[in-house]
Parts: structure tokens; sequence; C-alpha cells
């Protein structure tokens, strides 16, 4: 069976966590109460390690809240990571 590509596994993960919201979500800080270690949780995929709070902070010129649906926040968050050039 073949691993998942990095940039799919942490893509897996954001959604597994904030495909639990109740959407549509309007700020940040409604998400927290879903972080298992809430801003201390960190993401791992492939050697990439990044927190909540970096993907808050560091990120945030990649979100634009309102979000109507985890999959949509996942791939601003995702952009942002490839830009930045955490993933290819």
């Amino acid at each position: 069976m073949a691993t998942q590509q990095p940039a799919a596994e942490m893509r897996q993960q954001l959604t597994e966590v904030f495909g639990r919201a109740e959407y549509p979500v309007t700020e940040p800080f409604e998400l927290i109460p879903l972080l298992p270690d809430g801003p201390a949780t960190t993401f791992e995929a492939g050697g990439v390690t990044i927190s909540a709070m970096d993907l808050g902070m560091g990120y945030a010129e990649y979100q634009e809240y309102p979000y109507e649906s985890a999959e949509a926040l996942v791939a601003d968050l995702m952009t942002g990571l490839r830009d930045d050039g955490r993933f290819e």
C-alpha cells in the first residue's frame, strides 16, 4: 500500500479537525475548541510540523472568513503552506 504524499497527509489532518466545526465559521477563534491541544496543537506530515497558532497567525492573509465548509478553509491553508515552500 502506498503512503500518502506529505501535502495530502497534512490536508487530511486539517480536514479531520476543522471538519468538526459547525459551518459557517465567521472567525478563527471559533475553531480553537476543535483543536485537541488547543492553540498548542501541532500538525505533522512529511517532516513538516506546524502549530495551530502558526496556521492562524502566520497564514492569516490566506484566510477569508466566513467559511462555508472545511474544504474551503483547508484549501486556503494549503495554498499558504505551498506558497511558503512547505509543500510542493
